[in-house]
């Protein structure tokens, strides 16, 4: 065990910072496996003849993929560290891509999509790349999650009008092989700035203390508390997909073009990242659990506003709220779950929480596809998407008063 201070030399340090700015590159590159099938979605629906819902399946299994897989990964990175198993995402992102572009039967695509895409690529660059930085920060800690955080929102902006323009110009295929090398050269090299392990400057029986004593304030068993933040996530995450998964799709049925839609996407998830930032800063002053409850109120908020308003441009300004609504919303799962759990827990907790929220997405962008099949719009899939976020505020409202209301009634 290093001497305290040591421990202040390297927490909230150089060293820190160093490893947030290669994280938050290796968020980014990474987080393409999330969002490349979002932008083909069109292309592979004429070329397999699949309706709206059946197109939506490689983004569920893509989505379920990193789910099972950043779990399984989050528990190694407490044993392991992060580099051997960024190493791999890189590798298995690299030839999920050139394989894809290969396929010739939709499963395949399908398969490779949640496999070696999903499970085993993007996963690593987001709940487990999440709970590492968490163990280098306390001081700051909002900001650097919110950050790292963001990485799949700026593989949001930047990815998907970049191979919007590829699709156009050399196909999809060609646009998923070019893809893959660029994860393949980029990814290699940054993964070696990760090859000290977080888990020396973040353990100790000192840092523990207080995650033990604000879970015993809470007044539920740490399996209960988790289970609560699981279902949470599933909810925000499932409200959230819809604009996310559907826009371009949604744009195209309006006849605004797959061009604007990608404009709008990546409009929405640029100011996704202002949003993830500001939240970081604001969780350092009020805490995770209250951030996640102004968040989810604004994201309810900016999903009825695509109720009424489906002109161009309304629709440009409602995704600019929507993003800049929801954009905390995740990260505050990784504070929470850092503010009532000890650190040595945290790369298995955390990355089972976001675990979560890529359920969500998964199962949300599923689902609303399913819903625009039943009934031809995507106005019912809007409400669907309000009605999951409302469980969401109902669970952040009950984790922040529900104790408190239990104790006065006791007393």
């Amino acid at each position: 065990m290093i001497s305290g201070d040591d421990l202040r030399d390297h927490v909230d340090g150089p060293a820190a910072w160093r490893r947030l700015a290669v994280s938050v590159l290796l968020a980014t590159i990474g987080g393409v496996g999330i969002w490349s099938s979002v932008v083909v979605l069109p292309a592979i629906e004429a070329e397999f003849g699949l309706d709206r819902g059946g197109a939506s399946l490689p983004y569920f299994a893509t989505m379920i993929g990193i789910a099972i897989g950043g779990t399984l990964i989050g528990r190694m990175t407490d044993r392991f560290g992060m580099m051997p198993l960024m190493i791999m995402g890189g590798v298995m992102l690299a030839g999920g891509y050139v394989l894809s572009a290969q396929v010739t039967h939709y499963w395949q695509f399908v398969l490779i999509q949640a496999v070696m895409i999903g499970a085993l690529g993007a996963s690593v660059s987001f709940g487990p790349l999440v709970a590492d930085i968490s163990l280098w920060f306390r001081r700051r800690r909002g900001i650097a999650v919110g950050l790292v955080a963001s990485g799949n929102y700026l593989a949001g902006a930047v990815w998907p009008p970049v191979i919007e323009h590829l699709i156009e110009v050399v196909g999809w295929r060609q646009a998923h092989i070019t893809i893959g090398l660029v994860c393949l050269v980029t990814m290699l090299p940054l993964s070696f700035a990760l090859r000290r392990k977080a888990k020396a400057f973040g353990g100790g029986a000192q840092i523990d203390r207080a995650p033990a004593a604000a879970a015993e304030n809470v007044g539920l068993s740490p399996g209960r508390l988790q289970a609560l933040l699981v279902v949470a996530g599933l909810a925000c995450c499932i409200a959230m997909s819809m604009p996310q998964v559907h826009m371009v799709a949604y744009c195209l049925d309006l006849g605004y073009g797959m061009a604007r839609g990608a404009e709008m996407l990546s409009l929405m998830l640029g100011l996704g990242i202002v949003s993830r930032l500001a939240s970081g800063w604001i969780a350092d002053h009020i805490g995770g659990l209250r951030t996640l409850i102004l968040g989810s109120i604004a994201q309810g908020l900016a999903l009825l506003f695509y109720l009424p308003f489906d002109g161009l441009v309304s629709l440009y300004v409602v995704s600019a709220l929507f993003g800049l609504s929801q954009g905390g919303i995740v990260p505050s799962y990784a504070l929470i779950v850092r503010d009532y759990f000890p650190a040595s827990e945290a790369g298995a907790r955390v990355s089972l929480v976001l675990m979560a929220t890529v359920v969500g997405m998964a199962l949300g962008g599923w689902m609303s596809g399913e819903i625009y099949d039943l009934t031809g719009s995507y106005q019912a899939a809007f409400v669907n998407g309000i009605a999951w976020n409302l469980l969401n505020m109902s669970i952040a409202f009950f984790l922040l008063l529900g104790p408190r209301f239990l104790r006065l009634r006791t007393s």
